[in-house]
């Protein structure tokens, strides 16, 4: 069974993770991608996990299978040489320095565009490609923090949290994916190649939903909440006898559920709860109390089996190793194994986009540093030895 990118020839210069997560993607669907790294790697094959045994990183490792590894110096004048004729017939190039770099290593878009006038160039970065702080380096937890994400999350009398993984680098990435096929798209009807251009700022901003609406409709300035939301009530996280669990109930069909289920049918004559605005001002603390006192006498998967029977959303707030072993996530295939030539095997995320006709698959591990140079530049060992002397690999 054929996939949707096969044929794609992808040139890869990301490094870290928003980069890297959007090819993936495109390796994931039969993208031929080459990933070019640095003479001796990207930087986050120094990100833990490290594996004792071969030195490489699992965090290298899950976002980086399906991809051949090259290793290029583009400051050098042999390895700029080499790197132009490598994008000559390339239909992507992805890369994620930040604002202005590219331009300095001769290898921006309008440098790229005059060797290859139809290819589809896509930037992620920290800010963007312009506008007054571009120039800025930018890793996830600074985009949280001035997207406006970082001071919505956790509790009021807290400081500001980050949002665990980096949801910056990962949204980030999905944006590139979605607008390299955009682009395709595009091409494929006029013929015309384009610039993408993906900040991490601006996603993150992007993602603050209601908060925005909040003030510019509103005048009102959000503030950290904890679990509670601002829209929508009840919707909050509640202990149990083993643990947690999570409850949205999110329109009126649901409250009248709710309130019979947790043995308090007379919430529904209740003026403070007749309507989900009005649960929304009135939830704490009085129906936040309600609710908590009846979770704390079932557990996790008594509130599961109950919710679950009567229509309510609601979930047990599982560790990675519970998540891991759901059988939900072993049916869709959400975790895979893969053999590495050092590491072994490998076992880490699926492919999360279900195509009926032409499904993503993991098939090869993550290249070893400039695994595939004699492959991708054409080259013999005796040549390979030598740029490799010289520099530029």
């Amino acid at each position: 069974m054929g996939k949707v990118f096969e044929g794609l020839k992808v040139v890869d210069l990301t490094t870290a993770l928003n980069g890297p997560f959007c090819t993936m993607f495109l390796g994931d669907y039969g993208a031929d991608v080459i990933k070019i790294e640095p003479v001796g790697g990207e930087q986050s094959r120094s990100w833990g996990p490290i594996d004792e045994k071969s030195g490489e990183s699992g965090f290298y490792g899950f976002v980086n299978r399906n991809k051949k590894g090259c290793t290029l110096n583009l400051k050098s004048e042999k390895g700029l040489e080499m790197f132009y004729e490598l994008v000559k017939d390339a239909d992507v190039l992805v890369e994620n320095y930040r604002g202005g770099v590219t331009k300095r290593l001769k290898i921006d878009y309008d440098t790229i565009k005059k060797i290859n006038p139809n290819i589809i160039y896509a930037s992620g970065s920290g800010f963007g490609q312009y506008g007054p702080i571009t120039h800025r380096p930018c890793y996830d937890i600074v985009a949280q923090a001035m997207g406006g994400m970082l001071n919505l999350t956790g509790f009021k009398e807290n400081d500001p949290v980050k949002v665990g993984p980096s949801v910056a680098d990962h949204v980030a990435g999905i944006y590139l994916m979605v607008g390299v096929g955009m682009a395709l798209y595009h091409r494929e009807k006029t013929g015309e190649g384009q610039h993408i251009d993906v900040s991490m700022f601006d996603v993150i901003f992007s993602l603050l939903e209601n908060a925005i609406v909040n003030y510019t409709m509103g005048g009102f300035i959000p503030e950290r909440n904890g679990n509670v939301d601002p829209s929508i009530a009840p919707f909050d996280v509640y202990a149990c006898k083993d643990g947690f669990v999570a409850l949205g109930v999110g329109n009126d069909k649901l409250f009248n559920k709710f309130a019979n289920i947790i043995g308090h049918p007379e919430l529904l004559e209740d003026e403070r709860y007749k309507d989900n605005v009005s649960r929304c001002d009135n939830y704490i603390p009085d129906l936040q109390n309600l609710i908590r006192e009846w979770c704390a006498d079932y557990t996790k998967s008594e509130i599961e089996d109950i919710m679950d029977e009567a229509g309510i959303p609601c979930g047990p707030v599982l560790n990675v190793k519970e998540a891991i072993e759901h059988p939900h996530i072993q049916a869709r295939d959400m975790m895979v194994h893969c053999e590495h030539p050092t590491v072994g095997d490998m076992y880490f995320q699926g492919c999360v986009i279900k195509l009926s006709e032409t499904p993503g698959e993991v098939e090869t591990a993550p290249p070893l540093v400039g695994q595939h140079n004699r492959e991708v530049f054409g080259l013999s060992e005796e040549e390979e030895k030598t740029l490799i002397e010289e520099g530029v690999l």
